[in-house]
């Protein structure tokens, strides 16, 4: 008797992220990732490590670096519009993408997103609020 073994798939998946408020559409990223960093054990607790378990990681750990959750700007096609995105990975493949909440940037090490860039000038700033801006009567700078 010949056994036949399944052929092994040549290319690796892909991981699978849809977009929360369409949760049929596939989304993409541009494969920039901010990892999360915890400080103190009730953030560790919240993902659901026990009390002294949490410390005894944190006092060995001071700033603990999670592998498997980072914020990633993400596209939607049928938003058409970009997203900051939190995703937990669950897997090679399986990924969980809700929004981003604010308070999650705190969690970043080096990202202030309510400060400007210190390395953009502010000539450089002002252009680009401008195009953004609309006149008295309605019409864009440019238009």
């Amino acid at each position: 008797m010949v056994c036949i073994e399944p052929r092994r798939q040549r290319r690796p998946k892909k991981r699978e992220l849809f977009c929360p408020a369409h949760p049929e559409q596939h989304i993409e990223g541009n494969g920039k990732k901010y990892f999360l960093h915890l400080l103190n054990p009730q953030q560790l607790q919240q993902r659901g490590v026990s009390a002294k378990r949490a410390q005894l990681i944190i006092n060995a750990h001071p700033v603990l670096v999670l592998n498997n959750e980072w914020l990633e700007e993400l596209y939607c096609p049928l938003c058409r519009s970009l997203h900051w995105c939190h995703i937990t990975k669950h897997d090679r493949v399986l990924h969980t993408v809700r929004w981003a909440p604010r308070e999650l940037w705190q969690q970043v090490a080096h990202v202030d997103p309510i400060a400007a860039n210190p390395t953009v000038s502010e000539f450089t700033r002002n252009a680009a609020r401008r195009h953004r801006q609309k006149r008295v009567d309605g019409k864009r700078f440019y238009d």
